[in-house]
């Protein structure tokens, strides 16, 4: 299990996607690529894909009915646990449901994971559950907790899980029902793991870099050297 953080307009979500349909065995899409020529298996794991990105979990209702639905399409595709009930045990059924259909352990891609209480974290509205008036920030981080509490249980039909976000919360952490996710946001290995090098940026845009420059009336190298104290600064290691 893996947590990266980075800031909004990283790539995360292109990387979540990436290695969706890597996992997902689908060859063609990386022609041409490295890990065209590295991976000789291709297997087509089960791949159970969540991002909260384009919801606004201020409404109260938002974060249950997601986490429903995203439940429920994957019941339908490899059949649903009558006995599970609570939407941690219908979660680790389906995950185990798979396993045993496909073979091959589950990935979980999780883009976004922070967002249900991001948005709620200054909101001031209270929702009653149990007769108990809650925050809607604890509501969503109680819903979030139990959810991903799965990952502990469900441990043996788990090949891989990615969470994505902006922020870690660590000290009331959501990540307490199952051991703490390797954090690998500042580790050198992936530094370049989202965004863009200076490589890249001098090989794949090179022919923009030059018309740029001719644009505005300049060199290459001096286009080069404004773009650096434009853009430089962001290091994770």
């Amino acid at each position: 299990i893996y947590f990266l953080s980075r800031p909004r307009r990283f790539g995360k979500s292109l990387l979540v996607s990436t290695l969706k349909y890597y996992f997902m065995g689908e060859k063609e899409l990386f022609k041409g690529l490295a890990i065209d020529a590295l991976e000789n298996e291709w297997k087509q794991y089960p791949v159970f894909h969540l991002s909260f990105g384009n919801h606004n979990f201020s409404n109260a209702r938002e974060l249950p009915e997601t986490l429903d639905t995203f439940v429920t399409r994957h019941e339908n595709i490899y059949g649903k646990d009558e006995t599970a009930t609570t939407l941690g045990d219908r979660f680790a059924a389906v995950l185990h449901a798979a396993h045993l259909r496909t073979g091959l352990r589950c990935v979980v891609l999780i883009d976004e994971y922070d967002k249900p209480l991001l948005d709620v974290i200054d909101v001031k509205d209270t929702i009653r559950e149990n007769n108990v008036d809650k925050t809607l920030e604890e509501y969503n981080r109680n819903i979030l907790k139990g959810f991903y509490g799965v990952f502990k249980e469900a441990d043996p039909d788990l090949q891989f899980v990615l969470l994505t976000g902006v922020t870690k919360f660590s000290q009331v952490s959501v990540f307490s029902g199952f051991n703490q996710p390797n954090d690998i946001s500042m580790a050198p290995k992936y530094d370049a793991l989202c965004g863009i090098t200076t490589e890249e940026l001098h090989t794949v845009f090179a022919d923009s870099i030059r018309e740029l420059a001719e644009s505005l009336a300049t060199t290459e190298e001096d286009m080069k050297h404004q773009l650096r104290l434009q853009y430089d600064g962001y290091h994770f290691s």
